[in-house]
């Protein structure tokens, strides 16, 4: 028990998470948005026989819990992942290592400090349910059931995410392999409770038989991992600062290996340079290029090449080779990459220069506000582009292997131009939250909810509409949701020689004894409302960075 109440790391961890205004106003958000959900959904009909159970009341508590479980999942990471690299950044991680705890009280308070608040979120919840269960479709145990279920595995996900910010020393990369490593797992655990809807009985022995002493083992090897490399810091000496020697990473590195003077690895991790850099050359992009993405070692790198193609592998096999009609859920896999992966590279370009307090100097020197934004916008969009095209591979095998790619090339030129045009807004949103915004850490997670939003907030929106909402406003957003790639994707025409035999998306109603893909405007307007709404979302967002540096620029060369 000392471990508990005499630890002053939890104590001043939780004082301070939960009595800053941002801790109330998440709890108000979470709690309207939950709110919010089960009022739209809840059931319509006149009459509410409550002896017999509604679908809608049953699909209601299934998409509470779902809704909940990924909210929790999703900030799980944001609370732990900075636990340790936020010591690091802010230079006190010395100061607690020499401090008497021992390393097991630090790994516990920071983990019961980071999840104290996640677990609160989810208790408040309580009452909400509370009115949902006259409605039926669940009982009580189910209910205790799911909150066991989800505190379990934001447990998990709490310590994983805890040992990706002892491994790392930016929370930028802490937070990117959490994901990374988190979202496959909830994805599974949402699968499982989709499968198993009508079977209460076997989800409550999973839930109680099954994920305790899982979720128990993994969070205790996890907890001794993290405790020993607090006992013996390979970074200690460096003010968390971990000086890392690129060859003698390689020669330790398990799998994947990056050589910067080699092909494909010199595209992200060019070799460094030996000789002056020529005439004309922009040195910001020079600069970033060369050092600024690998000063802290390609640990992060390697990791995130291998788990993306470790999980990319069996998708890559089933819907590209076996179901062709469905391959744009692969471009949608690679899309989802390219979230988590491309605001990384760009949410840190300005304000990295704060944080070193270099952006007076670069503001100072003779490059146009333009010259500097294009440099950082190249910078960070070649390394996402690179690491994205990894996934691309497959597609083009399949394009030179299976006959039914060769009649489908226009559609296959369409989903890589949707891909592009993502990852190029995914790395624009990033940087303009990187202009905006002092910290780095926070332009990174402004830029994953403002995608968050415009990519997968439509999709959940149409669904939700389609089954809870009146068919006139199902209409409407499902024009809406044309905003989301990965509903552009879903709606091209496909022409599926190995399904049924016909095009699928907008142009289903065209000949299906046919191999020629539809002929006029009208299947392609789809792709070209996309495509003309992101390309000047896209040059609204250059404009107002380049105007707020614009005014930065006049204010420095004023004082000066």
């Amino acid at each position: 028990m000392a471990l508990f109440s005499e630890n002053p790391v939890m104590q001043r961890e939780l004082l301070v998470n939960l009595r800053l205004p941002r801790a109330f106003l998440l709890l108000a958000i979470y709690q309207g948005f939950l709110a919010l959900i089960v009022i739209l959904a809840w059931p319509q009909e006149a009459r509410l026989d409550l002896s017999q159970t509604p679908d809608s009341a049953r699909l209601l508590s299934d998409l509470f819990f779902l809704g909940q479980f990924v909210l929790a999942s999703i900030m799980a990471p944001s609370f732990a992942a900075g636990a340790i690299t936020g010591e690091k950044e802010r230079q006190t991680y010395e100061m607690l290592l020499a401090s008497p705890l021992r390393p097991e009280a630090i790994v516990l308070g920071k983990a019961v400090a980071s999840l104290s608040h996640l677990g609160l979120l989810v208790f408040t919840s309580l009452p909400i349910v509370m009115l949902c269960l006259p409605l039926g479709g669940v009982s009580l145990y189910e209910v205790l059931g799911a909150y066991v279920g989800m505190l379990l595995m934001v447990l998990a996900f709490g310590m994983i995410s805890l040992a990706c910010s002892s491994f790392f020393g930016r929370t930028l990369s802490s937070l990117l392999v959490s994901y990374l490593m988190i979202l496959p797992l909830a994805a599974g655990a949402v699968a499982i409770w989709v499968m198993l809807r009508d079977r209460g009985e076997l989800r409550l022995e999973l839930i109680f038989a099954a994920l305790p002493p899982l979720v128990a083992a993994v969070s205790l090897i996890l907890h001794f991992v993290i405790s020993g490399r607090l006992l013996y810091p390979a970074d200690l000496g460096s003010e968390g600062k971990e000086v890392v020697d690129e060859d003698e990473e390689n020669k330790r590195a398990i799998g994947l290996v990056i050589h910067r003077d080699r092909f494909p690895d010199r595209l992200f991790a060019p070799p460094r340079r030996t000789d002056l850099m020529p005439d004309g050359t922009n040195p910001v992009l020079d600069k970033e290029i060369y050092s600024e993405i690998f000063a802290q070692g390609t640990l992060m790198l390697r990791l995130v090449i291998q788990i993306s193609m470790l999980l990319a592998i069996p998708a890559m096999a089933a819907l590209l080779f076996f179901y062709p009609g469905l391959c744009w859920l692969y471009i949608a896999y690679t899309l989802i990459f390219n979230l988590l992966v491309g605001p990384v590279f760009s949410a840190g370009a300005i304000t990295s220069e704060r944080e070193r307090q270099t952006l007076d100097l670069l503001l100072t020197t003779n490059l146009s506000p333009s010259k500097i934004l294009m440099a950082k916008l190249k910078s960070g969009l070649r390394v996402s582009l690179v690491l994205t095209g990894f996934l691309y591979w497959p597609v083009l095998l399949a394009c030179i292997l299976l006959t039914t790619y060769w009649t489908n090339l226009p559609i296959m030129a369409a989903y890589v131009a949707i891909a592009l045009v993502a990852c190029i807004t995914a790395s624009m949103v990033a940087l303009t939250a990187s202009t905006l915004m002092n910290k780095t850490s926070h332009a990174l997670m402004a830029s994953y909810i403002i995608l968050g939003l415009l990519f997968l907030a439509p999709l959940a929106a149409d669904w939700f509409a389609t089954r809870f909402l009146s068919p006139s406003v199902s209409e409407v957003v499902s024009e809406i949701a044309l905003v989301s790639p990965f509903e552009a994707l879903r709606v091209q025409p496909f022409y599926d020689v190995q399904g049924n035999g016909g095009l699928r998306g907008y142009g289903s109603n065209f000949a299906r004894d046919s191999w020629s893909l539809p002929i006029g405007l009208a299947p392609w307007l789809p792709l070209i409302k996309h495509l003309s709404l992101w390309l000047v979302v896209n040059l609204s967002l250059f404009g107002a960075m380049h105007q707020a540096f614009r005014v930065r620029w006049r204010v420095a060369e004023n004082r000066n």
